[in-house]
């Protein structure tokens, strides 16, 4: 019987910790192997004045923190896709040519093989990304994530034609709407407009609700918290240290279970039928196709 193995494809440093910090312990706790792929290296993230001259660049202090956070997730392996960091829609830096969304853009086939090499190495049976909005609409998160999604169908289609490896299920990571609507009303108390949030202003949680995809799995994530908490406190130049005493209660109370959308199978429905991601995953290597 082989490994479970569980690939997450992401774009930033940070992104693992912030939107996975607590499921990933979970796992690797269950006996899972955790593998990420983070496509950038958060070369124009933004940097606060307290942690400037520190590194010689951004990359570098983004990837210490990654680094960091790698202390307390422990995955299996991470693999550094090497593209700069795009920034947000509109941004000078998301037009440089070596930048993911860019290369997403003009040359997709070259994207998605580097995660199909990533995944004949791993050979995941469970692959999860981001939901087709990318959560808050950021370029990077929409190329990574159009490219995982054409690399597990294209390692299917190969698997069907020729037999080898082909992953089983495809999940993106979901995003509560009771939370973002929460963060809608808390805006409009404090004055702000809900399109215009972020640091840089530049995101719309609007849009980000509008794009919210249905929920088919729920894992139970409160005994790591803390792990989640720490592994996010490494990011710091991207806010990762902010809890608050209110926040951690928030968080305790309503952040006990993380959710997922299954995209393969395919279900039938939009409702939870899932609490383990690997659920009907064959583990002698024979992919089972069953609509759930």
């Amino acid at each position: 019987m082989e490994k479970r193995r569980l690939l997450i494809s992401y774009a930033h440093p940070d992104d693992e910790s912030f939107g996975l910090g607590a499921a990933i312990p979970k796992w690797i706790d269950d006996g899972v192997d955790v593998y990420l792929i983070c496509a950038t290296n958060g070369d124009v993230g933004f940097v606060p004045d307290a942690l400037r001259g520190k590194f010689a660049t951004v990359a570098e202090l983004r990837l210490s923190e990654l680094d960091c956070a790698r202390q307390y997730l422990k995955f299996k392996d991470v693999f550094m896709l090497g593209y700069r960091d795009s920034g947000m829609p509109g941004s000078e830096t998301a037009e440089h040519p070596d930048c993911l969304a860019y290369r997403w853009q003009h040359h997709p086939e070259d994207v998605a093989a580097d995660v199909i090499e990533v995944m004949r190495r791993v050979k995941p049976q469970v692959v999860v990304t981001f939901n087709r909005y990318g959560g808050y609409g950021h370029p990077d998160h929409i190329a990574i994530q159009r490219a995982t999604a054409r690399a597990f169908e294209r390692l299917r289609d190969e698997a069907a034609g020729n037999g080898g490896y082909s992953p089983q299920k495809l999940y993106y990571a979901a995003y509560p709407k009771w939370s973002m609507r929460m963060r809608i009303w808390r805006a409009r108390l404090n004055g702000q407009d809900p399109r215009r949030m972020g640091i840089n202003r530049d995101v719309d949680t609007l849009k980000s609700l509008e794009h919210i995809e249905p929920v088919h799995a729920r894992i139970s994530i409160a005994p790591y918290l803390d792990i989640w908490e720490k592994a996010s406190r490494c990011h710091a130049s991207q806010g990762g240290g902010r809890v608050t005493r209110t926040s951690r209660l928030l968080r305790r109370l309503l952040y006990s279970r993380q959710g997922f959308t299954r995209v393969y199978p395919k279900p039938n429905h939009s409702r939870v039928d899932e609490d383990d991601l690997f659920a009907k995953v064959d583990l002698n290597g024979r992919s089972r196709q069953t609509r759930v």
